[in-house]
């Protein structure tokens, strides 16, 4: 969940590498740090505790100017957040200094070995241990910088990505990776190396994948090498063009990325539906290329973790419902320990925003040991994920900085809105009125977030009234229960209010005894078949004194009545619903914790892409 920069060129290497990690901030920022080799081949380490600003502060009166340099933003997993567990790391001899992102399962026994030969450690990390254990074996073995890499992380087990520097070879960058993501970025003179395309966008487009079990040789002026780690022979090198401008990674005007990436979403979601409905028929390239799988699909399976495991639960009921396929939903994370049962016929869907959740990963390859079909829904050209399903649908919403997903879950909705249609039509289990009803309403989504996003101002008026509240409830029923867990999830990632999301008939069977004045409950409750039950729901609370905002159909009385705040959403369909209403929910959770002073780009203790276990 690090972000990792390298560069070796003829420029000076710091601007660049503290622009890179500036990018890749959302991916870790409990602490930064840099190593460079400067002309005098003089290892410097520069690194603090807390936000890229401090250590570019830090850095003011230091030597900056060497043209090779590693860098990297921490989100700690093994010891706390510190100027000492700060990365780089570096081996005995403080000759060779390394960057790491992933966990070593095994580094307590590694650690015990290298102190039985004599090593001292400074650090709690497991990513001392690797820099030591490297530096281990090329002064034992005589080595190159290359074989002892190779050697290190053949005795390692569990995930990784690095970046190497050593003193010995100062025109070298050695990157490697085994499920955890790295890119390289490629110009004549130059090589970029980092954890995404965010900070090597504004230098080249031609980057090249790190694929599991390979490593990397950037020296200066020199082809880049590939290399498997398993046979120490060369791999094959497959240069890609990166679909990305600059401008999606900068604010553009927005105070912050998350309400720049809520206000996207028309053309975010515009972009996920382009060309994909033509004349009235969804057509999605995945399911036309795999069509005899999908309609004798016996089950399908969704995994993911956060968010998109929300998103998948959407997607379930509307499987269900409109290609009457047998769907379930499990966590990434219990999926691969709970030996499931996977027959002939199974779909194994894997959804993730940023295509690297490690989780997600390790449940499909487990799905694939097991012979099923798996499918990927991302949002990341050219990760992980992408390249280890069989096939699948990206999104298309364009880069989310943000840590609190917005934008990639509307767009995963509608990609499984539209996967679920495509699956009805190839099936024939649904009829054409209503295939054209979805469609119509799948086409109608931007203008209709775009309308709804007008409510902002009143919800951030709204908001003020509640940055008291120490609990919130959420609650909604069919298609919005998923909402109502998305919008939990949201005030309690960035407001760190808690919250808890449920159907909203179960309250009644034990959340009810919370109901008091100082709690309020958000329904989601648009015009749908399940409105008269969410009205008896509210009156529920309304009878124990509790405090009701309600997410409402434009034009609704009966809610109004009953609610002491509503925000008013347009009208839908109901399968489409979740996409709307997600939206009042995701700037109630802004405007919360912006009142509330936190930093809603970088909340406390989370990362955006979990590419640890």
């Amino acid at each position: 969940m690090c972000g990792i920069v390298g560069y070796i060129g003829n420029q000076q290497a710091y601007p660049i590498l503290i622009k890179g990690l500036e990018r890749l901030e959302y991916r870790g920022y409990d602490s930064a740090g840099i190593a460079l080799i400067n002309d005098n081949d003089k290892l410097d380490i520069y690194k603090t505790q807390g936000k890229v600003s401090k250590l570019v502060d830090f850095c003011r009166d230091k030597d900056v100017s060497a043209t090779i340099g590693i860098a990297h933003t921490r989100w700690a997993t093994h010891g706390e957040p510190s100027d000492i567990n700060a990365h780089p790391h570096v081996d005995a001899n403080a000759r060779i200094a390394i960057v790491h992102n992933g966990t070593i399962e095994n580094y307590a026994i590694l650690k015990q070995a290298l102190i039985d030969h004599g090593c001292t450690f400074s650090s709690e990390t497991d990513t001392e241990v690797l820099a030591q254990l490297i530096g281990y074996i090329k002064a034992t073995n005589h080595c190159s910088l290359q074989d002892a890499v190779i050697e290190a992380l053949n005795q390692v087990v569990g995930a990784y990505a690095i970046a190497v520097i050593d003193i010995d070879c100062p025109d070298t960058i050695i990157a490697a990776r085994k499920s955890s993501p790295l890119v390289i970025g490629i110009n004549p003179d130059e090589t970029i190396i980092a954890s995404d395309a965010g900070p090597i966008v504004e230098h080249t487009s031609k980057v090249v994948y790190l694929n599991d079990g390979e490593i990397a040789v950037a020296r200066r002026n020199q082809p880049l090498q590939l290399i498997d780690i398993s046979t120490a022979k060369p791999a094959k090198i497959d240069i890609k063009t990166l679909q990305l401008s600059l401008a999606q990674l900068e604010k553009g005007g927005y105070p912050h990325f998350m309400l720049k990436e809520i206000f996207e979403q028309p053309s975010t979601i515009h972009d996920c539906i382009r060309g994909r409905i033509v004349n009235g028929r969804v057509e999605l390239s995945g399911v036309n290329l795999n069509a005899d799988v999908f309609k004798n699909a016996r089950r399908v399976i969704f995994v993911a973790c956060g968010t998109s495991w929300h998103a998948c639960l959407i997607g379930k009921r509307l499987l269900q419902e409109l290609a009457r396929i047998e769907a379930q939903v499990e966590y990434a994370s219990e999926f691969r320990y709970s030996n499931p049962v996977i027959a002939p016929g199974d779909i194994v869907i894997a959804v993730s925003q940023s295509g690297e959740t490690a989780d997600t990963l390790a449940a499909i390859q487990l799905a694939k040991e097991r012979g099923a079909f798996v499918y990927g829904i991302c949002n990341v050209v050219g990760s992980s994920i992408a390249r280890a399903t069989q096939s699948g649908t990206y999104i298309h919403v364009g880069p989310e900085i943000g840590v609190a997903s917005t934008k990639a879950f509307t767009g995963q909705v509608t990609v499984l809105a539209m996967l679920a249609l495509a699956l009805g039509q190839l099936r024939a289990t649904i009829d054409e009125t209503h295939a054209k009803k979805m469609t119509e309403a799948i086409v109608a989504l931007p203008k209709l977030i775009e309308d709804t996003l007008r409510i902002n101002d009143d919800v951030e008026r709204l908001s003020s009234t509640f940055t008291y509240a120490h609990n919130f409830l959420y609650l909604g029923r069919g298609y919005n229960y998923p909402t109502a867990l998305e919008g939990a999830l949201k005030l309690k990632e960035i407001s760190y209010i808690h919250a808890e999301g449920y159907p909203a008939a179960e309250m009644k069977h034990g959340p009810i005894a919370l109901i008091d004045r100082e709690m309020p409950t958000v329904f989601v409750a648009p015009a749908d078949e399940t409105l008269q039950k969410i009205v008896s729901n509210i009156q529920q609370v309304k009878a124990r004194g509790g405090s009701v905002i309600a997410i409402v159909t434009r034009g609704d009385e009966t809610v109004s009545e009953l609610a002491d705040y509503t925000i008013e959403i347009p009208r839908i369909v109901e399968e489409l619903s979740p996409v709307i209403a997600s939206i009042p929910l995701q700037l109630l959770a802004y405007h919360v914790a912006i009142k509330k002073g936190c930093d809603v780009d970088m909340p406390r203790n989370l990362a955006k892409s979990v590419t640890v276990e």
